[in-house]
């Protein structure tokens, strides 16, 4: 019997579990806290995670009979790979299926940011109209910066095009023919953050991206700027764009990632008027969702039965 332990985020559940086999036993409720997770990580085969599911060295290494992860989306952070490639542990993500979702909410945080919805909202609930409304500003005609050029980035490019705006483009690792062809300019990281009117950011988190974007960089960018993250929250030094914010360095920021998750019903970002936060939510749209289950449970039942998968979905090969 195969035993697997499924992260309740995966949802429609039973979408996953339809490609399960009969002999596959499952148990769908993870707990994200690693010391809870400690406790039971060591009765399963096969794990199924989100993002949300901390799988740290110290937990991998409990996982006795561990043989392979599989996380839905594309970013695997939250996955301790060295500690899997060292344990034998396989790990099989799906790249690539969430970036058009993705791309579609990056842009709607920037239009929300933009044309001050969060302030609509708060006139109406209290009982006012249009007159006490701060004006918005237009996405047509400006400069949008995008850092990060890759399966999301280039997305938010297309999406971009019918703006009518001039697209800079910050990626050391994509040639300058990927942003020609997207009618964009390569550009350094400083030289965009200084002629962009809104900053998108969609890159990966790596050791040389966390706090890509911290104190220096925020000087930086215009004080009309808006600042985007649909990647990962530690791109972003927290504290240093609170105190942006605060002392109007940047215009206001949209924002559906966090250095701490989920964001902290404390956090200063809460009470702050130019910021609009969602929770986590990018990729989540139903074509996004079954497209990903699909990819995902396509990979980890032939990778369990020792059949091959495209080397873009498994990071790690355990033995």
């Amino acid at each position: 019997m195969t035993r697997v332990l499924i992260d309740q985020d995966i949802t429609p559940t039973d979408r996953l579990l339809d490609y399960l086999d009969d002999d596959w036993e499952a148990t769908v409720g993870i707990d994200g806290d690693e010391e809870a997770l400690l406790e039971v990580v060591g009765e399963y085969d096969v794990l199924l995670v989100t993002s949300r599911v901390p799988l740290t060295r110290d937990v991998i290494a409990a996982a006795d009979r561990l043989k392979l992860i599989g996380k839905l989306g594309t970013g695997i952070d939250s996955i301790d790979l060295e500690a899997a490639r060292e344990y034998g542990v396989t790990v099989t993500h799906t790249p690539g299926h969430n970036a058009l979702s993705v791309a579609e909410h990056g842009l709607c945080l920037t239009l929300a940011c933009a044309r001050r919805l969060p302030t609509a909202e708060d006139l109406l609930s209290a009982g006012q109209w249009r007159d006490e409304y701060p004006l918005g500003t237009r996405v047509s005609g400006t400069t949008v910066g995008i850092v990060g050029f890759g399966n999301v980035g280039k997305r938010v490019g297309k999406l971009l095009s019918g703006f009518d705006v001039d697209v800079l483009v910050h990626d050391p690792y994509v040639p300058t023919i990927d942003a020609e062809l997207a009618d964009a300019e390569i550009k350094a990281l400083d030289d965009l953050l200084e002629r962009s009117d809104f900053v998108i950011l969609t890159p990966e988190l790596t050791d040389e991206t966390r706090h890509l974007i911290g104190p220096r960089e925020l000087r930086r960018m215009r004080d009309s700027a808006i600042l985007v993250n649909v990647s990962r929250g530690p791109v972003v030094d927290e504290t240093a764009l609170v105190d942006a914010l605060r002392s109007d360095e940047i215009a206001g920021a949209g924002l559906d990632v966090f250095e701490t998750e989920p964001l902290p019903s404390d956090s200063p970002l809460h009470a702050l008027e130019n910021v609009v936060t969602t929770p986590h939510i990018a990729a989540m749209t139903g074509a996004c969702r079954r497209g990903n289950i699909d990819q995902l449970a396509e990979n980890v039942t032939r990778l369990f039965a020792g059949e091959s998968v495209l080397d873009r979905y498994v990071p790690v090969r355990g033995e």
